[in-house]
């Protein structure tokens, strides 16, 4: 691929992402992959978790928002805009950017990405490196990709729900939920969201949430049994989160 980009920005990177929410847009394509951790985007409406061996295109100019979860780690391609391209390069980038989408990559190619990924935080600003790295993925990824995009399927959130009550005084993972209604964990965080208006995580909290009310009302059980029962690490952070959510400590709202 051309070399005529590599000062503007750098073709390969690996980064993490803050935890807080950012947006911005950018004049060139961009191709994000995740390598551990995980982390939301939303790229003009359009919503999915990046895990690893998983990733998203996303077309220049297009507004995207972003954040992390847990410790996310992802590798970026910063491709130039097809002006700057020669033909057989531009045919390429065509193929992978018809539009802002999601995808999947096939066992093999995650472990190259990995492999590329440990060569570009030992040599970070290495240009020549960045650009073999990237005239790699590129050249491989039409052949070992599969997109994905958020369908019209609907959760069963009865079996859900069912599910998070049982399992209540333990943590529950978004994969287990997926599990629940034999999905991959991106997809039905994209569902789940678009069907809920909530994240998975928010929606468990609620639950606990609510519950620890019924058992505060009852008043049959102390604050160390109730943390536990509705699955809390310890007391302290029961009550902080009570305290966040309802305005009052768990103490007081029992009174």
């Amino acid at each position: 691929m051309n070399n005529q980009f590599a000062n503007a920005f750098k073709p390969t990177e690996v980064i993490g992402l803050p935890h807080e929410l950012k947006h911005h847009d950018h004049s060139h394509n961009q191709l994000v992959i995740g390598l551990q951790g995980r982390a939301e985007f939303n790229i003009e409406g359009s919503e999915d978790l990046i895990i690893p061996g998983q990733g998203c295109a996303i077309v220049a100019s297009s507004e995207h928002a972003f954040s992390g979860i847990d410790a996310s780690q992802l590798m970026i391609l910063n491709l130039p805009c097809e002006t700057s391209l020669e033909r057989h390069d531009c045919d390429r980038m065509n193929q992978l950017f018809t539009g802002n989408t999601f995808f999947q990559l096939d066992h093999r190619l995650q472990q190259l990405t990995h492999l590329l990924a440990l060569e570009i935080q030992t040599n970070p600003d290495d240009i020549e490196l960045g650009l073999a790295c990237n005239n790699t993925l590129i050249a491989l990824l039409q052949r070992h990709i599969n997109t994905t995009r958020c369908t019209k399927q609907r959760l069963d959130m009865d079996r859900i729900d069912a599910y998070i009550m049982k399992n209540i005084r333990r943590k529950i993972s978004i994969a287990q939920l997926a599990g629940c209604a034999f999905l991959c964990e991106s997809q039905f965080y994209a569902i789940f969201k678009k069907q809920t208006g909530t994240t998975p995580h928010q929606y468990i909290l609620q639950k606990r949430f609510n519950l620890a009310k019924e058992l505060l009302e009852n008043g049959k059980l102390s604050l160390s049994q109730i943390s536990d029962t509705v699955g809390f690490t310890n007391q302290s952070s029961f009550t902080h989160i009570f305290t966040k959510l309802q305005g009052i400590s768990p103490s007081k709202y029992r009174r």
